[in-house]
């Protein structure tokens, strides 16, 4: 009896050995790709070197040969010759260079004159590629914020936009991604990220809405900014009559 018992414990503890591995082994496999390559977030962020770049570009031609081959396209149309090669080289220096390139250099400004009144700057340039159905997001951003120690140059504001814009993303997440890395970079008395755009995958598909009427707007209000109503009026006032 004492024999049975023990070995039902053996095949037990077994079991459960067996699942552990089997589920850690899983895990590694899902942050790993077919060549032991880190994977990381749609939106994240680990820069590449050229040659990574290069390499990766060469892979993605294949696979969107292989893509159109599926789809039953033939390479011999003189307008898709080169297509698994156009695709690939937009998808990793353009629409994706955000995901592998290093952030952009900023300049910073003491704020010599202690400037205690709002900056804004609008009209900022939005074009992102939405994660669920790999269709554009496209739109403006604007950012307005009340400097403490440090004003930051003009138009790094548009390239850091820009940096978190050119990666797979959701709205939402993109002006808290904008908001946390500008807060982090000069600590602002108060700070806002208002995004208005486009979402193809619900222009192009889905629901088929209209390009002019369906837009999505997300803002984010950190430090007086969220807690201050007048403050974030006046935000939302000032931007209404750039318009």
């Amino acid at each position: 009896m004492y024999i049975k018992i023990t070995e039902t414990i053996l095949i037990l503890n077994n079991t459960k050995k067996n699942k552990m591995l089997k589920e850690k082994q899983s895990e590694t496999q899902s942050k790993y790709n077919f060549f032991g390559e880190k994977l990381f977030d749609a939106n994240g962020n680990t820069t590449l070197t050229e040659e990574e770049r290069l390499k990766m570009i060469t892979r993605l031609e294949e696979k969107y040969s292989e893509i159109l081959d599926i789809l039953r396209i033939s390479t011999d149309d003189p307008n898709c010759t080169y297509t698994p090669k156009r695709i690939a080289k937009m998808f990793v220096n353009e629409i994706f260079s955000g995901r592998f390139t290093p952030p952009p250099d900023i300049t910073f400004f003491p704020n010599r004159k202690k400037v205690d009144n709002l900056i804004i700057s609008s009209g900022i340039q939005v074009m992102s590629i939405c994660s669920h159905h790999w269709q554009p997001i496209a739109g403006t951003c604007t950012v307005g914020y009340i400097p403490n120690k440090s004003v930051i140059g003009l138009s790094k504001i548009s390239r850091i936009v820009e940096w978190f814009s050119r990666r797979g993303q959701i709205q939402e997440e993109l002006g808290e991604q904008i908001a946390d890395f500008l807060e982090e970079l000069i600590a602002p008395k108060a700070l806002g990220v208002i995004i208005n755009a486009k979402h193809y995958c619900m222009i192009a598909r889905g629901i088929r809405g209209s390009e002019e009427e369906t837009i999505m707007t997300t803002s984010v209000m950190r430090g007086y900014m969220l807690d201050d109503i007048n403050l974030r009026n006046e935000f939302v006032t000032l931007i209404d009559k750039k318009r």
